[in-house]
C-alpha cells in the first residue's frame, strides 16, 4: 500500500484529502506544518508527497527544496498543492524540483488523477534497470544516478524524467506536448514554456553532455551524441 504524506496546514482540507486517498488504498499521514513535514518525510520516506506551499513555520518551497537536495529524500515524487496559480509560482515550484503543481480550489478527482499518474511514473521509472551510456553521458536507471565524464551529477525527479524520456529515444524528436504528458503523467493544459525552463536547467547540470539535448525549433527535443 503506498504511502502519501501530505503536509497541509489547513486542517478541514488536509482531511478531506486524507479520506479520499484512503478510499482510492492508500496510507495517509497527515503534518500540519513545514518542519513536522520534512520531519517526518525523512522518518517515513513516503511514496508521495503532497505539499502546501504557504505553511507556518517553514515554507513549502524550502521543504521541498531541502528534501529534493538530500541524497536520501530527493526520489521522492512531490505535488504541490497551493492557491498561487501564476505562472512564476508554477516556476518556481519546479524549480525547487516538484513533480507536479495543483491550484487551490481543486477537485479531489483531479487530485486523485494527479496522486495515480505520479505514482505510476515512480513505479515505472523505478522498474527499468539498464543502464544508458551516451557519449560521457552515463545514466544508472535504477539508482536514479547521472554522471558526466565520470563526475556525479545531481538532478531532479523531474529533470531526471525528461533526461530519461530523451535517453530512451535517442535521436528520435520528442515534441514538448509528449514531453509534457510523458514526464507529467497526464493531458497537460497550459504553457509548454513549463518543458523549456527545465530543459534549460538541465542542460546547465549536464555541462558539456547538454551539448547533445539539440532543440527542433517549433516542435521539442531530442537527444543526440556528437
Amino acid at each position: 500500500m503506498p504511502t502519501v504524506l501530505v503536509i497541509e496546514d489547513e486542517r478541514d482540507l488536509a482531511e478531506l484529502v486524507a479520506f479520499h486517498l484512503e478510499k482510492e488504498g492508500y496510507s495517509c499521514v497527515l503534518a500540519e506544518d513545514g518542519s513536522l513535514g520534512l520531519a517526518e518525510a525523512r522518518r517515513l520516506r513516503p511514496d508521495l508527497i503532497l505539499l502546501d506551499l504557504m505553511l507556518p513555520g517553514m515554507m513549502g518551497t524550502e521543504v521541498c527544496r531541502i528534501l529534493k537536495g538530500a541524497e536520501q529524500t530527493s526520489g521522492i515524487p512531490i505535488i504541490v498543492l497551493t492557491a498561487k496559480g501564476e505562472e512564476i509560482d508554477r516556476v518556481v515550484g519546479f524549480e525547487m524540483g516538484a513533480d507536479d503543481y495543483v491550484v487551490k480550489p481543486f477537485s479531489t478527482r483531479e487530485l486523485m488523477l494527479r496522486v495515480r499518474a505520479v505514482l505510476r511514473r515512480s513505479t515505472e521509472q523505478g522498474a527499468k534497470s539498464a543502464n544508458i551510456s551516451v557519449g560521457g553521458l552515463f545514466i544508472d536507471t535504477e539508482g536514479h544516478r547521472v554522471e558526466v565524464a565520470g563526475e556525479e551529477v545531481t538532478l531532479t525527479s523531474t529533470e531526471f524524467k525528461l533526461l530519461m524520456n530523451l535517453a530512451e529515444r535517442i535521436g528520435r524528436v520528442q515534441s514538448r506536448e509528449l514531453l509534457l504528458q510523458n514526464v507529467w503523467g497526464y493531458s497537460y493544459v497550459g504553457d509548454t514554456r513549463t518543458v523549456d525552463t527545465h530543459m534549460t536547467r538541465l542542460r546547465t547540470k549536464l555541462g558539456s553532455a547538454g551539448e547533445m539535448i539539440k532543440t527542433v525549433r517549433g516542435f521539442g527535443y531530442k537527444l543526440e551524441e556528437g
